[in-house]
């Protein structure tokens, strides 16, 4: 596996297979606009196959805070440590970041408590007629 912390080489034919169970979810062009914008990236590729297979990405001012809105890994390359090892890049990349923060669904809580994580509260708002990032306006 190999893991970059930038999308040099990077193609949206390179990101089939994520956002698996979303009823809406972006199509490759927009995953690859979503990395692109982001503050920090790491992707996870098959060293094989050439295809992406897990990232993680941040948003941060850079000075206090930063929020991970994504960690996703292939389903046929999960249970292999590649999300695991995502997170650890992420969090060593903003060590120097007051509060990291990540929402994520209760059934998660214990792998993240895992990687050093505290539960904590939060709110959200989510516009699901946006999931794909392509708006209708």
């Amino acid at each position: 596996m190999i893991y970059k912390d930038s999308l040099d080489g990077i193609s949206s034919e390179m990101l089939n297979g994520f956002f698996v169970d979303w009823p809406n979810p972006p199509n490759p062009q927009t995953h690859l606009k979503l990395l692109k914008n982001s503050s920090k990236v790491i992707i996870a590729i098959d060293d094989h196959t050439k295809q992406v297979v897990g990232f993680i990405t941040a948003m941060s001012d850079g000075v206090l805070s930063a929020y991970i809105p994504f960690l996703e890994v292939l389903p046929e390359y999960k249970s292999k440590g590649i999300g695991k090892e995502l997170v650890k890049q992420m969090l060593k990349e903003l060590d120097d970041i007051y509060m990291i923060d990540l929402c994520c669904d209760n059934d998660l809580v214990p792998y993240y408590e895992k990687l050093g994580m505290i539960k904590s509260n939060g709110m959200l708002v989510r516009n699901y007629e946006m999931q794909s990032g392509i708006s209708n306006k």
